[in-house]
Order: structure tokens, then C-alpha cells, then sequence
């Protein structure tokens, strides 16, 4: 296994000598990795003759707007050995999923990845921790006269998402000139940031509601943190993207440093969501216990009860507040 920093004209040249790529990105995919892996999709489709397939775990309905979403493939059928495939967002390769197959007959494999705790697990990797987004990283590779409105769109939608519309520490002066010049191509800054990421359906408000209400803060105020179990799951019929947007709300809140949503995935098992402001790296924490992300946002599978889950996330916490 290499871990290679390859450029785009390497890219584009495995990408013209292939008669058949597969793209996928992360399991349980967030805006950046289907923007990104949509983006790249569209861009080969648009550029190049070679048949391309893309998988995706189930996509939330407001990212239907991006072009050719209705091609992302969710049941990973088998597939004979793709001559080059594409891993994108995703920083080891367990987080594939059903995907990792794919990767592993493929006769060339690429990952292009901005998170720091990537392991290189490609045959070929850019990682790029600099980059607020995938989508950022990706733009990097492109050639601009080679992208059209419907790429651009899914690359500011990637970035709009992974930078909590350009507020997260991870915004940099680069990033807000890629998506300035993603702007140029007719992209619709309301339509992008309003649809896909403040507009939330009357579920998802009450179930925010009702975390902010049920919410704890702890260690002075410095960490405030909300569950949604099994019943309330069942009890609204909620859907994993009826809780978007409740970790950003809950981390807003003012004194507070780092937010924590827990949401119960099976009995005793806790899907952990972080985020924090401006000290705590929560993807360190999160690599902890087996999980991952970045410095402000990151993510973990943790067993257990409530309590001991918060309890044994309080205590790393703590030491480095």
C-alpha cells in the first residue's frame, strides 16, 4: 500500500484508460461525500466515454436536486472487477461499507480524502487534511473549463455542508475563493444553502425541539449533550436525516464547547455524533473509540448505556478542556 500524493493529470489518465470505474463514498453519507461523489461522477460522465457506476447508502430527500442522483446504486450488487474505482470521503476503509469490495478487486484503487486520520488504504491516495471539504479537494483536480452547472452545484453543496455554510473553523481563505468560483458557473447560493441545509420538514423541528428541551449540559456548562432512543425513534417513525441539523443547534448554544447527540441504533449500541467550538478536538476522541472525523466534527459507534456512553465521553472530555 502506497500512500501517494497523485495530481490531477495522473487522475484524469486512469480515469481515460478505463473502460469501467466505480465511485462510493462513506457509510451513512453527509452532504460532502454525496456532492463530492456525485460531482466526480458527473464530471466523468460529461468528460470522458468510460461506463461509470456510483453507490451510495440511502440519500436524503433535500439532495435530490443534484444531477443524476437517481443513478446512485444503494443495493451493491455484484459486480465483475472495475478497472479503476474511486473511494471518496472516506478515511478507512471499514467506513465502505458494502462498498469495500469493490475497492479491494478493483485493478486500481484511488481514495481522495481531506480527514487527517486517513490510513491510506488505496493502492493510490491524496489526502489532503487542509481541504474543508472533499469537494475542495476535488475542485483542485478539475479543470475549469471542464465543469458545468450541474458539478458545480454538487461541489457547493459538498462544501456548503462540511463547512456549516462556511462558519467552521475548517474555512479557509481557499476555500471561500473555490466556492466563489463555483458561483460563476450559475450556482444558487438560496437554493443550496436554504434547501439542503436550514430548510427542515415539521419532524425534523419537532424532534429538535425536543432535544433542546430533554438536552443536559455538564462540566460547567462546557459540554451540553441529547439522546433520541429506540421509542422516540419509533414513536415519530424518524428517518437518520430526521436528526440533521440537532448537533449544530445544540453546539450554538452559548458557553458551551463541545455538543454531543447520541441516538440508539440497536439495544445498548449509541451512534455519537460531536462537535465542538474552538479547544477540543472531538475526532481525536472519537478515533478513541474506534470512530473518526475531523478536529470540530467527528463521529463514533460506542456500547453500553446512556449514561455510560456520556460518562465515558465526559471523562476525555475533561481532559483536555
Amino acid at each position: 500500500m502506497e500512500l501517494l500524493m497523485y495530481n490531477g493529470e495522473e487522475l484524469w489518465n486512469w480515469v481515460e484508460g478505463a473502460k469501467r470505474i466505480g465511485i462510493a463514498g462513506h457509510i451513512r453519507p453527509d452532504g460532502d461525500c454525496i456532492g463530492t461523489c456525485l460531482a466526480l461522477y458527473n464530471y466523468i460522465l460529461r468528460n470522458f466515454s468510460c461506463e461509470t457506476d456510483i453507490y451510495l447508502e440511502e440519500i436524503p430527500e433535500s439532495f435530490r436536486i443534484l444531477k443524476n442522483v437517481d443513478d446512485v446504486n444503494s443495493l451493491y450488487p455484484d459486480a465483475a472487477p472495475y478497472d479503476l474505482f474511486i473511494a471518496v470521503d472516506c478515511g478507512d476503509f471499514e467506513r465502505l461499507g458494502k462498498a469495500g469490495r469493490y475497492l479491494k478487486e478493483a485493478k486500481l484503487s484511488l481514495c481522495l480524502d481531506h480527514h487527517d486520520t486517513n490510513t491510506g488504504y488505496a493502492m493510490k491516495n491524496r489526502i489532503v487534511p487542509t481541504a474543508a471539504a472533499a469537494a475542495e479537494a476535488l475542485f483542485d483536480l478539475m479543470d475549469p473549463e471542464l465543469i458545468d452547472i450541474n458539478i458545480a452545484e454538487a461541489l457547493y453543496l459538498a462544501i456548503v455542508h462540511d463547512t456549516g455554510v462556511f462558519k467552521h473553523s475548517n474555512t479557509t481563505r481557499h476555500t471561500m475563493e473555490v466556492a466563489g468560483r463555483l458561483l460563476e458557473y450559475g450556482v444558487s447560493s438560496s437554493k443550496i444553502i436554504d434547501g439542503t441545509f436550514y430548510e427542515k420538514t415539521y419532524l425534523q423541528n419537532q424532534i429538535l425541539g425536543r432535544c433542546l428541551m430533554e438536552s443536559i449540559v455538564a462540566l460547567d456548562g462546557k459540554v451540553i449533550f441529547s439522546s433520541v432512543n429506540r421509542k422516540v425513534q419509533a414513536l415519530y417513525g424518524l428517518e437518520s436525516s430526521d436528526t440533521e441539523g440537532v448537533i449544530d443547534q445544540l453546539r450554538v448554544t452559548k458557553g458551551v464547547e463541545v455538543a454531543i447527540l447520541l441516538k440508539e441504533m440497536n439495544p445498548q449500541v449509541w451512534r455519537v455524533s460531536m462537535r465542538s467550538c474552538t479547544s477540543v478536538n472531538v475526532g481525536e476522541i472519537c478515533m478513541k473509540f474506534g470512530g473518526g472525523g475531523h478536529i470540530r466534527a467527528a463521529g463514533c459507534i460506542m456500547n453500553g448505556s446512556m449514561h455510560d456512553v456520556i460518562n465515558a465521553l465526559l471523562r476525555e472530555i475533561e481532559q483536555r478542556l
